[in-house]
């Protein structure tokens, strides 16, 4: 295993907690095994006892090529550890159910991803939690609503689908001075433009689906944080409850790392600039993007993050009609859910992703009719905006 400590990003994304078996392999080797097996019963009862580092039980606790993944993660986001899970939401609902239990007090952010409000809202409540929404924007709604009592906060920093930007710090000093805990869903900021953890916060989520794989192959989610959280709260809850990353989807998010900074960088260039060319546009009637100097948190963004991200929202003016127009007529950019992906995706997130959300809360959370979430891939950019433009006309 190397040291990558000094490393660049770029350099930690290549190379970062690396294994070698005795064949010296250059590419990451993949262990597919669901065990493993003792030199005698001594070595089998002192490894359930106490693993070492590079000790292994079953791969529901942990595997070689996992921990690979999980240590180049850390590495990179700047945290002391992480869990690799089977999916973005499995990083979610573990780490929220394993510091949370009855009676513990949750103020977490109204602007989230539709799975994420079932999990606060459902879940957590079902079993005996209170969870407090706050508008995520306003300070003032996070001082009055974290208590004493609040066990932690729960927030995505850059909000999905409307692009709200959470001032990061500002919410942690408050929790902190409280006493809580800050879980961040970091998915939207990605690990590139990510400063989460300089900031305090204690536990990060990602969705790796998104664009840390980045090619639509495999799900996967990580939680990070420092050692004595990930070990001592979220280990044993993810591995006697299953959600664990398996080895092959490690494997490939690890080749996935190597180019992360590359594609998310290019991507956010060209979400720029088609924001800026679709900003005005007569077909629309409001364009989100952090990038834009008329985004209401613009300049927080370039403060706490340093870059806009890849994704950004356009609301058509002629409501449902009109958003499935423009979408049936794209040619290059495709319909999906996803985001982060190499291919642009567009997305309808009052039909799909955000369908359940009764329409009061939709609206109050500016999910309308018209509002299409657009994720910008690898394909070149004059490209998409012809696409782009093309679409609106028709509508």
């Amino acid at each position: 295993m190397v040291n990558s400590s000094g490393w660049k990003s770029r350099t930690r994304a290549v190379h970062g907690g690396a294994r070698r078996s005795q064949y010296g392999e250059m590419a990451e080797a993949m262990y597919l095994t669901q065990g493993f097996a003792y030199p005698d019963a001594a070595s089998a009862e002192a490894r359930f006892v106490k693993s070492g580092a590079d000790e292994f039980i079953y791969a529901r606790y942990g595997n070689p090529t996992v921990a690979v993944f999980e240590e180049r993660i850390a590495s990179l986001e700047g945290c002391e550890d992480a869990f690799a899970t089977a999916s973005g939401m499995a990083a979610v609902s573990g780490a929220l159910l394993a510091l949370c239990q009855a009676g513990d007090h949750v103020v977490a952010s109204r602007a989230l991803f539709g799975s994420c409000l079932y999990v606060l809202e459902d879940v957590l409540g079902r079993y005996g939690v209170e969870v407090e929404f706050v508008d995520g924007t306003d300070l003032a709604q996070w001082q009055a609503a974290i208590r004493a009592d609040t066990k932690l906060v729960f927030l995505e920093s850059v909000s999905n689908p409307t692009l709200e930007v959470i001032d990061l710090p500002s919410v942690i000093e408050i929790a902190h001075k409280a006493g809580a805990l800050v879980v961040v869903d970091n998915v939207f900021a990605t690990p590139v433009f990510s400063r989460a953890a300089e900031h305090g916060a204690d536990i990060i989520v990602y969705s790796a689906t998104k664009h840390i794989d980045g090619q639509g192959r495999c799900l996967g989610g990580v939680i990070l944080g420092s050692r004595e959280l990930i070990r001592g709260k979220i280990e044993p809850y993810m591995k006697h409850t299953g959600g664990a990353m398996s080895p092959f989807n490690a494997w490939m998010l690890l080749s996935g790392l190597t180019t992360l900074e590359l594609r998310v960088k290019a991507q956010a260039a060209s979400a720029q600039a088609i924001a800026e060319a679709l900003a005005g546009h007569a077909a629309v009637s409001n364009v989100l993007f952090p990038g834009l100097p008329a985004h209401p948190q613009h300049a927080l963004a370039q403060a706490i993050m340093g870059g806009p991200g890849t994704v950004l929202a356009m609301d058509l003016k002629g409501g449902k009609t009109a958003a499935f127009a423009f979408m049936d007529a794209l040619e290059i950019v495709l319909i999906s859910n996803n985001l982060g992906d190499a291919r642009s995706i567009a997305t309808h997130p009052a039909t799909t992703t955000h369908q359940r959300l009764p329409e009061d809360q939709k609206a109050l959370l500016g999910i309308t009719d018209g509002l299409i979430r657009l994720s910008v891939g690898l394909e070149d950019t004059g490209d998409l905006l012809a696409d782009l433009q093309a679409a609106l006309a028709s509508v």
